[in-house]
């Protein structure tokens, strides 16, 4: 009987490198001999498809109640469909956004975060949470012209100020990202690595 996979979520603002780093990770940990499923939110799926097209890269921002059950409902299904069945194979999940990204965004918009936790209690708590730290205004500028409509300074500002209170609890582990992209990617590496390796380090995150 396989030993159940690692559960890793990498979150941050729009333009802080989790995608770029989350794609190293995986590229890395393969290297090393460790099956690894690399994966995302908004998922691929039919609800993930329609998230991106009418919520992420429309022109006005939708309602945020109906942005967070339609995140909420994605969760589910990219957990069931793809995260559970790997991790039950032994497979280490590498996630670009999870559970916290719905808690920053949509608490950044006002809505109540212990709703938002309720409307996610099914989704399955990571085994470590990773927030890449880079500063609001330097994201704006790496973004310029491909912003979403979620990508703006004051929007920006306000996430980072709910990530941060979850690195403040201990659900989030705090990586600078202002650094190098070596110097981000050897950390969570090293990181990663420690956790995969010892067992008893994980399922730290409360959600």
């Amino acid at each position: 009987m396989k030993e159940k996979g690692f559960f890793v979520c990498i979150e941050g603002l729009d333009g802080c490198g989790k995608t770029t780093q989350t794609r190293l990770l995986v590229e890395r940990l393969r290297r090393r001999g460790y099956d690894t499923l690399r994966t995302a939110e908004p998922s691929k799926g039919k609800i993930g498809c329609f998230i991106r097209k009418c919520f992420l890269h429309g022109e006005k921002r939708g309602s945020s109640v109906v942005e967070a059950l339609l995140f909420a409902a994605d969760r589910i299904e990219h957990v069931e469909k793809e995260v559970l069945p790997a991790l039950e194979k032994g497979r280490h999940v590498i996630s670009d956004r999870y559970v916290y990204s719905s808690l920053a965004y949509q608490g950044a918009m006002g809505l109540d975060l212990e709703w938002v936790r309720r409307l996610n209690k099914h989704a399955i708590s990571p085994d470590l949470a990773i927030f890449i730290d880079v500063e609001p205004t330097t994201v704006i500028k790496r973004l310029k012209a491909k912003r979403s409509v979620m990508e703006n300074l004051g929007t920006q500002r306000k996430v980072r100020e709910v990530y941060l209170k979850f690195v403040g609890s201990g659900d989030l582990l705090k990586i600078d990202g202002n650094r190098p992209e070596k110097e981000v990617s050897k950390e969570i590496l090293n990181t990663v690595l420690k956790f995969i390796e010892n067992p008893s380090l994980r399922s730290l995150n409360r959600l």
